[in-house]
């Protein structure tokens, strides 16, 4: 598995984060076919690389009501 650089990683929050700095997941752009993923209460703990195509159908899925809970 090869090693990848997040050290530049611009970092965002889910449009469905609040203010108060809840449970919160952050994703960064920029990296090809990989979509870096972490908790935004632990910046500088593990990070999860989601291939982007499975990171689309997830979002999509959420975003569709297609997730049951």
């Amino acid at each position: 598995m090869r090693s990848i650089d997040l050290s530049a990683a611009s970092w965002r929050k889910s449009s469905y984060s609040n203010q108060d700095g809840g449970a919160c997941v952050e994703m960064a752009d920029g990296f090809g076919a990989l979509v870096p993923v972490r908790d935004s209460k632990t910046p500088h703990g593990p990070v999860l690389l989601f291939p982007a195509n499975r990171w689309a159908d997830f979002v999509g899925a959420v975003g569709g009501g297609g997730m049951r809970r």
